[in-house]
């Protein structure tokens, strides 16, 4: 199978398009014809560019959350912390509800 290929004016050089033939189980392959036939999906293409573009999105969760952890052990190891006792938590709790209703608030359109 030959590779589609396109130019784009806005763009210096055209894009080749490679294509990948993977092989699913026939339990992937049932999934996905399930999926088609029940209408969430036009094509088998379109099922598995979303499940990659799911995939990614989890990935770069992923490593977001590792650089969170990087960071805040880097915290700990540089004494940048508070220690909170049964007293503070109370306190501690009252800030991070306001600052996540903030939060929400601000991403309502």
């Amino acid at each position: 199978m030959e590779s589609p290929s396109f130019c784009l004016t806005e763009l210096p050089a055209c894009i080749t398009l490679r294509a990948m033939e993977v092989q699913l189980t026939p339990d992937h392959e049932a999934f996905i014809s399930k999926a088609i036939a029940n209408g969430r999906y036009p094509s088998a293409e379109d099922a598995v560019r979303d499940a990659l573009a799911r995939w990614e999105e989890g990935e770069r969760a992923r490593l977001e959350l590792l650089a969170g952890l990087d960071e805040a052990e880097a915290d700990l190891e540089a004494g940048r912390y508070t220690d909170h006792t049964d007293a503070t938590l109370p306190r501690l709790a009252d800030e991070l509800k306001r600052e996540a209703r903030e939060r929400r608030q601000g991403e309502q359109p």
